[in-house]
């Protein structure tokens, strides 16, 4: 049997702000917008209202180094306002299942990310060029969090 190469991503984020206002915008699938690159022109497909709750299916279209991609998740978690997953179902990479998780510290949120991939060509390719492109995704993300909730840094 062949055995899928993962690869896990951790990163976390301290906001000082109320995981009661900081939740509200990750429940908003449309704010993935906001904290996504220019460079990925990120456009969410999916029209109208989305209705965050476990098995909704969420279609966006970007850019990934000039390539046009079609990227499908489903919410395969929803735990509000502590935690939720979203796992690829269509999209460049063998695996993606993201799990975000808000936990009230210091009187502001403690925001994790926990990524598990698979990328087409394995561990090379992932050092080459996937694991480097997440990394600035979620540098930007960071940068764009505490831009929106008005973190001086």
């Amino acid at each position: 049997m062949n055995q899928l190469k993962t690869h896990e991503f951790k990163t976390e984020l301290w906001l000082p702000v109320a995981r009661e206002k900081v939740f509200p915008f990750f429940a908003d699938a449309r704010n993935l917008e906001t904290i996504t690159p220019p460079w990925l022109h990120f456009n969410v497909l999916t029209p109208g209202q989305i209705e965050m709750r476990t098995g909704a299916i969420i279609d966006y279209q970007l850019r990934i180094h000039g390539l046009p991609v079609c990227w499908r998740t489903e919410i395969t978690g929803w735990q509000p306002p502590f935690s939720f997953c979203d796992e690829q179902r269509r999209g460049p990479y063998r695996l993606w299942r993201h799990t975000h998780t808000f936990e009230e510290k210091d009187a502001g949120t403690l925001c994790r990310d926990e990524v598990i991939y698979a990328v087409p060509g394995g561990a090379l390719v992932n050092r080459l060029f996937v694991r480097r492109d997440v990394e600035k995704i979620f540098d930007y993300r960071a940068r764009a969090l505490k831009q929106h909730f008005g973190i001086k840094n």
